[in-house]
């Protein structure tokens, strides 16, 4: 498999990609459901025209985002016929990150190989204020942040419509990635659409230092957390101002449900008593080597933190449901493609090739800090000296 750079994603065609938004608006439950509007999602409809699925193809299996998006009482009908459709093209289907709806669908069923991917936090906007309340520690990065002059506002589309530093911002944060930009349910351009999102801007002496987006979880009165970026120049706490901001925010204007989404690998939430057997053994061997030895390229256990010091009033547990009765090395291999954009394989080694960029970079950066530091430490016992 070709190790080139994968293209970047494009949108959907604007017919069906406003018939999936309105679907979207009418009935997104899951956390995921807006983010099949993202760039590089394919979008699959009911005969009926009364569900739409996005879903990126790899490896001849159509990694869903989430689940079908229609009305509950649809959800069954709709990934059947979705399954019917892909199986007639030669696919398996495979539903990644999905919620407690699609898991009550395949509950049981000899077919449906289901993986705990994590845990997802969740809040009652309106319960903010008091548990901010009563943690001391994130009041303190919360004053750290104000105390170092940063101010959050929300922005409108229009005004963040070409902004220059917000772009300036994002290719900050993705060059500090230990990954190259990912795709599919992580997608970096969401500036490029902002129609039904919030954005949130942290600012710093008159300059974009950080910024938060939030896409509409409609079904459920609520909104995800999609992205949060920080910038240079972005002091500790920063990131903190920003999810406060926004969750009073969305408090003022009604929200029900706020969640940061899918910390991957967190054991904080468990499946439902009785409900699967556990993971394949070659895959809970393999999730647990990456959790303690990905760190350079994604930290896992510092995601799961970040949201936890929150306090979330619960966690939701998050599954990925492949439409087989094991879940397959293809399946796991078909998923990172999807992330990925194109090979596996190929990511790694530009994350390699990548990280030694980045190590060298900071070993100069340190060499020529230690020359300067021994040319100083010379001229001062020099001074020392008389000479």
């Amino acid at each position: 498999m070709s190790g080139a750079r994968a293209p970047r994603p494009v949108r959907a065609a604007s017919g069906d990609h406003e018939r999936a938004r309105a679907l979207v608006l009418a009935h997104g439950w899951n956390a995921t459901a807006y983010q099949i509007l993202n760039p590089g999602i394919a979008l699959w409809f009911a005969a009926a025209g009364d569900a739409v699925v996005g879903y990126v193809r790899a490896r001849r299996v159509r990694v869903v985002a989430g689940a079908p998006v229609c009305a509950a009482d649809r959800l069954a009908g709709a990934a059947a016929e979705f399954e019917r459709d892909a199986a007639a093209a030669g696919d398996r289907t495979c539903y990644f990150g999905a919620g407690a709806r699609l898991e009550a669908v395949y509950a049981g069923a000899p077919s449906a190989a289901l993986v705990l991917l994590g845990a997802q936090p969740a809040w009652r906007p309106a319960g903010w204020p008091p548990l901010v309340g009563a943690h001391a520690s994130l009041r303190a990065q919360l004053n750290r942040a104000r105390n170092k002059g940063v101010a959050v506002s929300e922005w409108s589309p229009a005004r963040a419509h070409g902004d220059d530093a917000l772009r300036r911002c994002l290719a900050h944060w993705l060059g500090t990635r230990g990954l190259p930009p990912l795709h599919f349910l992580v997608e970096p351009d969401t500036l490029g659409d902002l129609t039904d999102r919030r954005l949130f801007v942290a600012e710093r002496g008159g300059g974009v230092v950080s910024f938060l987006v939030a896409s509409p979880v409609p079904a459920r009165g609520g909104w995800l957390v999609e992205q949060i970026v920080r910038g240079a120049g972005a002091p500790n706490g920063t990131n903190e101002l920003l999810v406060d901001a926004a969750m009073r925010a969305l408090a003022a204007a009604g929200a029900e449900y706020v969640t940061l989404g899918l910390a991957p690998l967190s054991s904080r939430a468990a499946p439902p008593p009785g409900d699967r057997a556990p993971a394949p053994l070659w895959l809970a061997l393999t999730l647990g080597w990456v959790r303690a030895h990905g760190r350079r390229f994604y930290n896992f256990d510092g995601l799961d933190a970040f949201k936890a010091k929150f306090r979330p009033h619960w966690w939701e547990p998050i599954y990925a449901i492949s439409r087989e009765p094991r879940f397959s090395p293809g399946t796991l291999y078909a998923i990172a493609g999807a992330f990925s954009g194109g090979s596996p394989v190929a990511l790694v080694t530009r994350a390699l090739l990548r990280a030694a960029r980045m190590e060298a970079a900071r070993l100069g950066r340190g060499g020529r800090h230690s020359d300067r530091s021994a040319s100083a430490g010379s001229t001062r016992e020099a001074r020392r000296a008389g000479t």
